[in-house]
């Protein structure tokens, strides 16, 4: 097959997914200049390696079912995001505001983070038990990280085809502290046994109010969504349901019983991960971002993937949740 027709039948599978991201995005996000500055991380850092994996689509639902357990954090949202009207903008701005942090020049991350931080002095109120939240609270902040790195490291381990293990996870986290850290959190968790803590300490804060519970039921399944991505988008959304840690998805109300995660969901997500790495080919975006860090233009030269699917990995019990669990 001529790499023309490969690269057409690349676009027809790719165009929804990126329709779907093109929404609203961190101003200046871009990864080729200036030359020879890494950005935060780098291309040795570990949470390159996490972020550049297709499996942080998977990480980044579950990390917003997740955060609907807090409270304040779900009033934050209830009464600032429209993302019921536009639930793709919510997804769009957290994938370019990850993106744009790990592969983005420094003066990238820095504008990043100064969105973020004008954004959260507008949102502030009062929750529907009768206390005030901000959502620059540094405990806040801490809250939205710890849920998604620790929703990121479960879906690597789950569906990455060369997840990070051991230490390598405590360095992940250590790395990526530094962004929690900027926007104002404290006591970041900084290593593995840091955030069992974290999670053993925040869980009598948690809850599943009717506003979390019918928030999770919309992210699992939204209406109005395109329908050639919806399959794709529930096999993907449950398998977001299955890294979480399961007290969180029992909270919610959306676990699934472990045989059915195990011998359905697990299984279908795979076919799909391999599925889009297979007509996704190369990671531009990462390649240009190497090129900068290294001082060089990169090569935007389409690509023919040559790798083939990926083999399905035979699905392990307990393998890949959350470290919350």
């Amino acid at each position: 097959m001529s790499t023309g027709i490969v690269d057409r039948l690349r676009h027809l599978a790719l165009a929804p997914v990126a329709r779907s991201l093109a929404g609203t995005r961190m101003p200046g996000e871009r990864y080729d200049v200036p030359l020879g500055d890494p950005g935060l991380f780098g291309p040795d850092s570990v949470t390159w390696r996490v972020h550049g994996d297709p499996s942080m689509l998977i990480g980044g639902v579950a990390a917003l079912l997740l955060q609907t357990l807090h409270p304040l954090a779900m009033a934050g949202i209830s009464d600032h995001s429209d993302f019921r009207r536009r639930p793709a903008d919510r997804l769009s701005r957290t994938s370019s505001f990850v993106l744009a942090t790990t592969f983005g020049a420094t003066p990238v991350a820095e504008r990043c983070f100064d969105v973020v931080r004008t954004v959260h002095r507008r949102v502030r109120g009062t929750a529907p038990d009768g206390r005030t939240y901000d959502a620059g609270d540094p405990d806040l902040v801490t809250w939205v990280h710890a849920s998604e790195v620790a929703c990121f490291l479960a879906a690597d381990r789950a569906y990455s085809l060369h997840p990070v293990l051991g230490t390598d996870q405590d360095r992940y986290l250590e790395e990526v502290s530094v962004i929690a850290e900027r926007l104002g959190g404290r006591r970041v968790p900084r290593s593995r046994a840091d955030l069992r803590a974290y999670f053993a300490a925040m869980r009598p804060e948690l809850c599943a109010t009717p506003e979390a519970r019918d928030t999770a039921r919309f992210i699992l399944a939204p209406p109005r969504q395109d329908p050639r991505l919806r399959p794709g988008y529930q096999v993907l959304a449950r398998a977001a349901v299955g890294i979480m840690p399961r007290w969180a998805s029992t909270m919610l109300g959306v676990a699934l019983p472990v045989p059915v995660e195990m011998a359905v969901v697990r299984p279908l997500a795979w076919t799909t991960m391999n599925g889009l790495r297979l007509v996704s080919g190369r990671n531009q975006l990462v390649a240009t971002a190497r090129a900068r860090a290294e001082g060089r233009l990169p090569d935007i030269r389409p690509r023919r993937s040559t790798s083939g699917p990926a083999p399905l990995r035979p699905a392990q019990p307990g393998r890949g949740r959350s470290t919350g669990s």
